[in-house]
């Protein structure tokens, strides 16, 4: 929530603010760590269904039949995300960023079952990705339902999507710091932390929740307790810190090169390219089963590569580089080809990897030095450079080993990590996703000079509407005798279904459609509006607006979006931006919490 936007609910049926944020936070917070416990339950399932089921009813392929699982679980995921929920495609993260941004923090409900589907299939049958994505999709939905169905404002629904994804990161890994910290670093940075004690609550309940299922125990076993064995490992750390940068700036164009690759086949049906993509992963599968599913080393087959061996040392020097190029190829094409799972657990093998080559070769100059502990490190590093989110690559870490003896390595190699992807990129591998769809973070998130003001300070209560049947000839004396550049077509329900614009009916003039034609034939119909929410803020509709030729945006309920309560126009925006630098912003809103 931005500083301007206060997270205290005004005294509803005699229950205090606090005391209802309280109640909210654990609710989601324990409905997010039972979708965790249930989404890694379905996983295993399916893994087990996919994999050992598949070597039953084909015996006669050999390890053959590896090529033909994510093939089959990318049909059943293209198949879900086409006709289920077009949201549920891709890492996850971004589509909540979108949500936040764009949505005021509005997810369909019906997200969290086609999310949870798609991603277990998706990992179950060998998909390379991870399950922070679906989570933190899964748990923002919940959160984001919940608000909803209380009917919350737009700043309270953000936070409630904020408790939903701490809680599913807290559950989900046994990081309850960790789910925190990527709540606010990546998911809420625009927003100031006034809502960060129902977070943390949130991140506490679903870790707790989770704890009751699986125990408290890391998510990696790590036998060895590793630390920094001397000064002379700090060149080596600086060095993992730089190419794991580099490495971080080519993995993020490799899955934008994979996604083009796959659009570019506009003859082939969506639901087929999952499957495709698919074939290929099955192919890279051959070489070792733990590049295939998360990699972590739990799975039914009991891998000799997978994370938990990197991080024990045990992997080859030669391993670890074919390791390194086909994990980064098969995440690209998985993520790529429509597959829906998270950038998270890739990221960190793809580290532990790049780690444990500098770890092996630095061990042939310093013989403290060793693969295991710059595993960890680099695995910190890598999800660091990508997502541009230090604080949390370091707690993530330190939480998922519990090696925190290697502290100051991994907040070396993270800063550098992070300062080689800043100087070569402007996005991360979240944002980049968002920039290709006109969604500018970035600037938005600088853009905070009077980002606490609300629509419902700004627009107009007042103002002409007219009916389907009203004629362009109407319309035009409405127009000229109101001084207006556009009027809302509402039909006898109230219900909006378009906005007729100056510009619309000087060009039905151009294009000698007759003025006594209603307005309805000429006008920009309702599921081509842009929408906003009155208790949106100035800057998020300016970022939507910015650039394009847009006289006036209809303001909206947020729970019944044919319904028009205001209207913001040129005028307003002018007005807002001319007060805020003349007066400041703080005149603006009067003093008042949104």
């Amino acid at each position: 929530m931005s500083t301007h936007t206060s997270t205290h609910i005004k005294r509803d049926r005699g229950y205090p603010s606090f005391a209802l944020g309280v109640v909210l936070a654990a609710l989601v917070g324990i409905s997010g760590g039972l979708g965790a416990v249930f989404f890694r339950w379905l996983i295993i399932s399916l893994q087990n269904v996919f994999f050992t089921g598949g070597a039953a009813v084909l015996p006669g392929l050999g390890r053959y039949y590896i090529i033909l699982v994510p093939a089959a679980g990318g049909i059943l995921v293209g198949l879900l995300i086409t006709f289920g929920a077009s949201e549920a495609k891709g890492h996850g993260v971004p589509e909540v960023m979108y949500a936040m941004a764009e949505k005021g923090g509005r997810i369909r409900p019906r997200v969290v079952a086609v999310k949870t589907l798609a991603s277990a299939l998706c990992m179950g049958s060998g998909g390379s990705v991870g399950r922070e994505g679906p989570i933190v999709q899964i748990g923002s939905a919940i959160g984001s339902s919940i608000g909803q169905l209380c009917r919350l404002p737009t700043a309270w629904v953000r936070t409630l999507v904020g408790c939903g994804a701490a809680a599913g990161i807290a559950a989900t890994f046994n990081a309850p710091l960790g789910g925190v910290f990527f709540t606010m670093e990546l998911l809420m940075p625009a927003f100031a932390s006034c809502g960060l004690h129902f977070i943390v609550i949130s991140s506490i309940a679903g870790n707790l929740t989770a704890n009751l299922f699986f125990g408290s125990v890391p998510a990696f076993d790590v036998v060895h307790l590793y630390a920094l064995n001397g000064i002379a490992e700090i060149p080596f750390y600086i060095v993992l810190g730089i190419v794991t940068g580099l490495a971080g700036t080519g993995f993020i164009k490799l899955i934008h090169l994979s996604e083009d690759a796959f659009e570019s086949m506009k003859k082939v049906p969506e639901w087929i390219k999952p499957a495709l993509g698919g074939i290929l992963v099955g192919c890279i599968g051959l070489y070792s089963m733990d590049l295939l599913g998360v990699g972590y080393g739990v799975t039914p087959w009991k891998g000799l590569m997978s994370m938990d061996e990197m991080f024990r040392g045990t992997v080859p020097l030669v391993s670890l580089l074919l390791l390194l190029l086909l994990k980064m190829t098969a995440t690209s094409l998985t993520i790529g080809s429509g597959g829906s799972g998270g950038v998270f657990a890739p990221s960190l093998f793809l580290g532990a990897a790049m780690g444990g080559i500098v770890g092996l070769l630095a061990s042939r100059v310093v013989p403290t030095a060793g693969g295991g502990a710059f595993a960890v490190v680099g695995a910190a590093a890598f999800f660091a450079a990508v997502s541009r989110a230090p604080i949390t690559s370091v707690i993530m870490i330190l939480e998922l080993t519990r090696n925190y003896k290697l502290v100051v390595p991994v907040i070396l190699a993270v800063l550098i990590s992070t300062s080689v992807l800043k100087a070569l990129s402007r996005e991360t591998i979240y944002t980049e996703k968002l920039m290709r769809r006109g969604i500018d973070l970035v600037r938005r998130a600088r853009g905070g000079l009077i980002g606490g003001i609300s629509l419902a300070t700004l627009m107009s209560r007042r103002f002409p509407r007219v009916s389907p049947d009203t004629t362009i000839e109407e319309a035009l004396a409405v127009i000229k005798h109101r001084r207006n550049h556009g009027l809302p077509v509402v039909d006898a329900k109230g219900e909006l279904l378009g906005i007729v614009a100056l510009a619309d009916i000087l060009r039905s003039e151009e294009e000698g459609i007759p003025k006594m034609t209603p307005v309805t034939g000429i006008c920009t119909p309702f599921e081509k509006l842009i929408l906003a929410y009155p208790d949106q803020t100035l800057v998020e509709l300016m970022s939507r607006v910015v650039g394009k030729d847009i006289g006036q945006v209809p303001v909206v309920d947020p729970f019944h979006e044919r319904t028009i309560v205001g209207l913001m126009t040129k005028k307003h925006l002018v007005r807002a931006w001319s007060m805020a630098f003349s007066h400041g912003e703080h005149s603006i809103l009067g003093g008042r919490s949104i």
